[in-house]
């Protein structure tokens, strides 16, 4: 094997170079259905939340491949050769247990309404105007490195409202209301989530996508539930931490207000209803091939492939070995090999998303020739 330019990661991962052939599935996984991803863009520009730059071979391979798409739709043979031929295959292995870790997530469906009412009290806020995102690079002195987006303010800048804050009014007034849903377990599982559907009393559905966040650090209800009543970590799923939220409301605010962090939305009307949900990327997701990556570690666009045996939803496992994309990111998704599976749409996508909590082998594709 020659020598080839790894990828840039974090100090304490180790990368291992190895060979398409190497990947037990590979010869079986369908790899046209990431390559007609592939072929519709890296990124939006700008994307809906920016990532580190993308390397300049990436770029080209997605122009590439959809220069190979506008030609006819290749075999499969030709969509696994288009792979093999613009990247070199880098398995990512941590020290200890060598593999990464794999959630999942999904585009839910709540009831709701644009105005509101005693049944549809808790709203949805638009991005206010002076939200300012930290990109990559940027340095603010005098605020918590912590902090991800500030208030621009006449004095410059300065924390944002913290969750109990927005939820106590500080935006109230303002016009920011977007949407207004049943309960604040409602909203917290949509700003989990990242996007949405919200289908109205008049049966029509109004998309949402992420518009950005306060900026202060995410916590984990479902471990803080774990740790005051004892649940082992590995039965804490979406579906429980949510049934325990909805039976007791006055605890759902406590337990809710931990989290600090808070998410604005932005309708997408001109969505098809048969269309995924907008990545971070600014691109749509598709189950079972879309991921969540850590945004300062891995840019937007590159291909990935994945070995991991994760919960079908019906009781039983699944062996799911397969190229993806990464095309999204997430507050929780920290680190070389965490990943986040986008595993569709709708109540039986979100069972099955919350019961994934598993290893997963990763290997990423990283342009060929292309140097850190």
């Amino acid at each position: 094997m020659s020598a080839a330019a790894s990828p840039p990661v974090p100090a304490g991962a180790e990368l291992v170079r190895i060979e398409p052939s190497t990947l037990p599935g590979w010869s079986r996984d369908d790899q046209r259905v990431v390559l007609r991803l592939f072929a519709k863009g890296c990124q939006t520009d700008p994307p809906l939340r920016q990532g580190i730059a993308q390397p300049e071979g990436l770029t080209r391979a997605c122009a590439a491949a959809a220069t190979l798409l506008a030609a006819g739709e290749p075999d499969l043979a030709t969509a696994r050769a288009f792979f093999e031929s613009h990247f070199d295959f880098w398995r990512v292995r941590l020290p200890g247990a060598g593999t990464g870790f794999m959630t999942g997530y999904f585009e839910p469906e709540f009831e709701g309404s644009l105005t509101p009412s005693p049944a549809f009290p808790t709203p949805l806020y638009g991005r206010p105007p002076e939200l300012v995102t930290k990109m990559p690079g940027d340095d603010w002195p005098g605020l918590d490195p912590d902090l991800s987006a500030a208030k621009r303010g006449a004095d410059g800048l300065e924390p944002f409202a913290a969750r109990a804050a927005i939820e106590d009014g500080a935006l109230d007034g303002r016009g920011l209301e977007i949407l207004f849903l049943r309960d604040p377990v409602d909203r917290f599982v949509l700003q989990v989530q990242g996007s949405g559907r919200v289908r109205l009393q008049d049966g029509s559905v109004i998309r949402l996508v992420y518009a950005g966040r306060n900026g202060h650090p995410y916590t984990s209800l479902g471990r803080e539930l774990s740790r005051r009543e004892s649940i082992p970590p590995a039965q804490m799923t979406m579906d429980r931490l949510v049934a325990r939220l909805k039976a007791d409301a006055g605890f759902a605010r406590e337990l809710i207000a931990l989290n600090r962090s808070f998410v604005f939305f932005a309708r997408r009307d001109d969505l098809p209803p048969e269309s995924g949900p907008i990545g971070a990327a600014g691109l749509p997701l598709t189950p079972l091939r879309s991921i969540a990556v850590d945004r300062s570690v891995w840019p937007y666009g590159m291909p990935a492939w994945i070995d991991a045996e994760i919960p079908d939803g019906e009781g039983s496992s699944e062996a799911i070995a397969r190229l993806v994309l990464a095309q999204d990111t997430g507050s929780a998704i920290l680190g070389p090999s965490r990943l986040d599976l986008f595993v569709g749409s709708g109540s039986a996508a979100g069972h099955r998303a919350g019961l994934i909590r598993h290893p997963v082998a990763l290997t990423v594709l990283w342009p060929r020739g292309q140097g850190r």
